[in-house]
This record gives structure tokens, C-alpha cells and sequence, in this order.
């Protein structure tokens, strides 16, 4: 289950936007800036949700947003030739912090701190295992339960949801549940990528 499977699918979608930026000159690095500030946004929007709040509908709508803004900017890179070992650094480290910051919102608006903090770092580890695949000498690792494209769509689904609704399960609001979702499943996609990486490698 990984959405990253359907990129080529995305390419040929996203490429009106990216024929779009090219001809109004943004570059890469700017829009993996405005990508960046698009998830500070829903952070600060996911804080400030209580549940059956429009603000969680607005925090989907930036999610959204900044994975969109995700494929453009490598998008853009490749098309414009302008691709480079620094714009790729620079996109990896501001995903991160875009990760963590609607995560750290999202466990704001709830007041689930130890969830949200459990949610972090495995997230933190499925990306990491991703990449340090690839320092290892192997391909870059996208695959597990569930990568980032399927994080962010998961979230924009299910904090739309939160907007019209209250329910909620054992004590927990649904964006709550997101959060227990993301601990367990994010550390269990890491586990899973190191089992692929170190198969690979023959150990």
C-alpha cells in the first residue's frame, strides 16, 4: 500500500503546473520553500482544531497542498535541468521538518503529547530507513506499509473528516486515532525497510 507506486501517474497530471512554473520561473529550491511553509501552516492550523472545526478542513486542504508541492519541485528540477545533489538535500531536510510540524500539530490541537511524539519518530525512522538504504550503496527505499505520499494523503482524508465530526474512540478524538496510526504503523514501515535493505544487502 504505497501511493509512490502511482508517481508516473502523478507526473502526467501535475504536468500543466509544472509547464506552468517553468514558464513563470520558479525554481525548484523556491517552491521546495513554499512546500515548506504550506506545512508550517497546517501545523499551526492543526494546533489551534478542536474536533468538528472548519480548521481541520483548512489544515486538509495545506496537506494537500504541500504534497502536491512535494512532486513539483523535483518535477520542476528535472524538466529545467537545474536537478542537483543540494536541491535534493534541501527538499529531504524540509520534508522533515514539514512531517514534524504537522504531526506536532496535529498532537497540539489533541493534547496527545506522548502519541504525537511516538508518531514522530516513526516517521522520522520510515524516512531515515528510506534514505539510509541508499547510503549503503542500494536504491532509495519508497516502499513499506505506508511512505510518505500515502502519510499525507491519510492525513488530508481523515482531518476532513475531523471537521465534521466528533466521534471518537476510547477517549481519543479521530485525529487522535490518526496519531496511534502513525506511531504504530510508522515504526512497523521502518522495521519493514530494514528488513528489505538488509535483504538486499545479503545479510
Amino acid at each position: 500500500m504505497t501511493l509512490d507506486e502511482y508517481r508516473d501517474l502523478a507526473t502526467r497530471l501535475l504536468d500543466p503546473l509544472v509547464r506552468g512554473a517553468v514558464a513563470v520561473g520558479i525554481t525548484p529550491n523556491g517552491i521546495s520553500v513554499l512546500a515548506f511553509a504550506v506545512a508550517v501552516a497546517a501545523g499551526v492550523v492543526y494546533w489551534f482544531a478542536d474536533p468538528g472545526s472548519l480548521l481541520y478542513l483548512l489544515g486538509a486542504v495545506l496537506v494537500f497542498m504541500n504534497g502536491v508541492l512535494d512532486l513539483l519541485d523535483g518535477m520542476v528540477a528535472r524538466r529545467t535541468g537545474t536537478d542537483s545533489a543540494a536541491g535534493d538535500l534541501l527538499d529531504h531536510v524540509l520534508d522533515r521538518y514539514a512531517d514534524i510540524v504537522v504531526l506536532v500539530g496535529l498532537a497540539g490541537g489533541t493534547g496527545e503529547f506522548a502519541i504525537g511524539l511516538a508518531a514522530v519518530t516513526g516517521v522520522l525512522m520510515t524516512s531515515y530507513l528510506g534514505t539510509q538504504a541508499q547510503a549503503v550503496g542500494l536504491d532509495r527505499v519508497y516502499g513499506g506499509l505506508v511512505g510518505r505520499a500515502d502519510r499525507l494523503a491519510i492525513i488530508g482524508v481523515v482531518t476532513a473528516v475531523a471537521a465534521f465530526t466528533t466521534v471518537g474512540y476510547a477517549g481519543l478524538s479521530l485525529v487522535g486515532l490518526l496519531l496511534v496510526f502513525f506511531a504504530v504503523v510508522g515504526h512497523f514501515t521502518a522495521v519493514q525497510r530494514f528488513y528489505y535493505a538488509m535483504r538486499a544487502l545479503g545479510e
